[in-house]
């Protein structure tokens, strides 16, 4: 490493807890697990009531999960006073916000990582939920709730949007329920050669009025930008499309091309055959 400036060794700043308001105090390492202990930086004594200053009456601990370092899960275990303002009687806690939502059991760089992990390494919740040290509901639960704030709240995620396609996709394999859901995705960077197609969303169902209503539901603008939508040959996507996206043009993508083309080939073949040979 050429031109290295390095700096003096520091567990905050390499476990990226200056990121969450913390402060590394301490550590305790066993062979299947490390604790770092932790305090908040930010005092916090004024009263949220009447803006007194507060006077310190205990210390509580709180537990989080966080990015595991190698192969052992890493547990956040961080000292968070407790204040009591003596004016109006009102007690609070250091806030704690920029390390984890409220009541979470995972910090914010371990939600970080366990989205990277499934959507990026594709690793299995059980993998993640092993990597935390926590179960497999609270990694499930916290991975859904992080991955829907940010894909699918995400307001920006349909802008410059040109170019679509939707297909249908196998989601359930059990009796109960639906066992399709339309997927829809953005295929502006494939037409215009500047990166992988990305996912919009997914909705349960396989119609027409389940693409309709999709599109329904988007604004008029966003709609009126869209200039292609690439489908299979199911005529309720390319129904839909004529109807709530008169301006777009329905073309079939190349994957379905190709198969059409092939199962064509291959009709004919049999076909010459039974009648050259007597058999296919």
């Amino acid at each position: 490493m050429l031109n290295a400036t390095f700096v003096r060794p520091d567990l905050t700043t390499f476990c990226r807890l200056d990121e969450l308001g913390l402060e590394a105090v301490g550590q305790h390492l066993r062979p299947h697990r490390a604790v770092i202990e932790c305090r908040v930086v930010q005092a916090d004594p004024w009263c949220r009531s009447c803006g007194v200053e507060g006077v310190v009456r205990d210390t509580v601990v709180r537990r989080l999960a966080h990015e595991p370092f190698g192969h052992r899960p890493t547990t956040l275990l961080v000292r968070v006073r407790r204040y009591r303002c003596e004016h109006c009687g009102h007690t609070w806690r250091q806030d704690t916000s920029k390390a984890a939502d409220r009541r979470a059991k995972i910090s914010r760089r371990g939600l970080t990582w366990a989205l990277f992990a499934i959507v990026v390494d594709h690793l299995t919740v059980s993998r993640v939920a092993a990597g935390l040290g926590v179960s497999w509901h609270t990694a499930n639960s916290a991975v859904l709730t992080e991955g829907k704030r940010v894909l699918i709240d995400d307001p920006g995620r349909f802008e410059g949007v040109t170019t679509i396609g939707v297909d249908e996709h196998v989601w359930r394999h059990t009796r109960k329920g639906d066992r399709f859901v339309t997927v829809i995705i953005d295929l502006t960077p494939i037409r215009e050669k500047t990166g992988p197609a990305r996912l919009l969303d997914m909705v349960e169902g396989r119609s027409k009025s389940v693409f309709k209503q999709w599109l329904a539901d988007r604004p008029r603008a966003w709609r009126a930008g869209v200039e292609v939508v690439a489908m299979d040959g199911f005529t309720g996507f390319k129904t839909a499309t004529t109807e709530e996206l008169p301006g777009a043009v329905p073309v079939m993508d190349p994957f379905h091309v190709v198969r059409l083309a092939g199962d064509g080939l291959d009709r004919c073949r049999q076909r010459v055959q039974q009648a050259t040979t007597g058999h296919r």
